[in-house]
């Protein structure tokens, strides 16, 4: 399970380093790197995980969207094997899409982690304390 914060900083080879709690959440030192579908970041699973993904969205009836929405994401997956440094390479169109510079945050979200500009993330980030910090009422729109 991915958790957690964690900033980083992208070296000058588009490189990031992954920390050892994610690591330990990726077989065989690879994981896959895809664009982000909710936000302006990039999404990174395990093996195990994006296994899963894939069934469920090659699952979905075949309708237009739905082939547009698969061809879109696929497209952007890379598959990125961990380097004896705890580091990956991030793809320059998939660093384009997320505007990542140098400053980046991981971010852990149960079955994948999210790697954000922290421009973005700080942004996001502010705007979900103010909704969910005290709410009550934003946690019985989830259902608890």
């Amino acid at each position: 399970m991915f958790l957690g914060e964690y900033q980083r900083s992208l070296d000058n080879k588009s490189r990031l380093f992954i920390p050892v709690k994610f690591r330990e959440n990726l077989s065989k030192n690879i994981a896959i790197i895809s664009k982000g579908y909710d936000e302006k970041c990039l999404f990174l699973y395990s093996i195990e995980n994006w296994t899963e993904l894939v069934k469920r969205i090659t699952a979905l009836p075949v309708t237009k969207i739905n082939q547009e929405f698969s061809r879109w994401f696929f497209k952007s997956a890379h598959e990125e094997v961990i380097d004896a440094q705890g580091r990956i390479k991030i793809d320059k169109s998939l660093a384009e899409f997320a505007e990542l510079k140098k400053d980046v945050v991981l971010v852990g979200v149960s079955t994948r982690a999210e790697i954000w500009s922290r421009q973005f993330w700080e942004s996001y980030s502010k705007s979900a304390d103010e909704k969910f910090t005290g709410s009550k009422k934003a946690f019985e729109d989830l259902g608890f």
